[in-house]
């Protein structure tokens, strides 16, 4: 199992041939608790052929995930499971193309996002939001801000992932431009909580201030964690650039192995 993280957003990724466990909802809870377990925003695991299922830390499962899949994407190159640096992985929401580049960069194609047209505000604790909802493989609900609060972010977050417009819960930005090249944003994820980068996030931000006319072509994002690059191409589509880590190469002990085996 290998910890990496992109920009402060970390996951564990793992080959389940090389687990003495099956995966369950509940033994990821406690793989990623960061008092009890190792410790992440979720788990990687590896499907064949050339996939990847997406874990959040509550145990549910994602359908995409940018910073995710460009863990995964390293994590293929570096033990080598892929040799080329462009390759396609599979995710549940959808095919996602990797360049892998020098160094700690990696590029993922998040396709083209696609906007609820339904849905333009929400009523969240008596006040009435303006919102852009819109997928880029997994949902997200966008609500520009003049100025960014934290405090806003843990109140509102929580209520709005949870709201009933999105049956399925949702990630959710509060998001700043702040010229046509850079915005920036704070994420509250779902199954997750406030995270410290999010890639999805990031896309999404920028997909919904560029159809707004607030931001061009190209974009960095700012995140607590750090900055991505985020390109729209002639197409629509989304490309996302940015860096990630190797943070250790880990070996369960015995005593966590039992714990997790003794979970349903």
């Amino acid at each position: 199992m290998t910890k990496s993280h992109g920009l402060g957003n970390d996951y564990l990724v793992a080959d389940p041939a090389e687990l003495p466990f099956r995966v369950t909802p509940e033994r990821v809870r406690l793989l990623c608790d960061r008092h009890i377990g190792v410790g992440s925003d979720g788990l990687l695991l590896l499907e064949e052929p050339l996939g990847v299922r997406i874990f959040n830390p509550d145990g549910s499962e994602a359908e995409k995930s940018g910073n995710g899949l460009r863990i995964f994407a390293r994590w293929l190159y570096t033990t080598g499971r892929m040799r080329a640096r462009e390759f396609t992985i599979r995710t549940r929401g959808g095919d996602a193309a990797i360049e892998v580049g020098d160094g700690q960069d990696i590029t993922v194609d998040m396709g083209r996002p696609q906007f609820r047209e339904d849905l333009s505000e929400i009523d969240v604790e008596g006040q009435r939001l303006a919102v852009t909802v819109l997928s880029v493989g997994n949902p997200h609900c966008v609500l520009f801000r003049e100025r960014l609060d934290v405090s806003e972010l843990r109140q509102l977050g929580p209520v709005i992932e949870r709201h009933p417009a999105f049956p399925h819960r949702t990630n959710v930005q509060f998001v700043r431009p702040l010229d046509r090249t850079s915005l920036e944003l704070l994420i509250w994820e779902r199954g997750a909580g406030e995270t410290q980068a999010s890639g999805s996030s990031s896309c999404a931000a920028v997909a919904a201030a560029h159809r707004a006319g607030l931001v061009g072509a190209h974009v960095t994002a700012h995140m607590p964690g750090g900055e991505l690059d985020i390109r729209v191409d002639a197409d629509g589509r989304l490309w996302l650039r940015g860096p990630v880590e190797e943070v250790a190469s880990i070996t369960l002990s015995s005593e966590l192995i039992r714990r997790l085996e003794a979970l349903p």
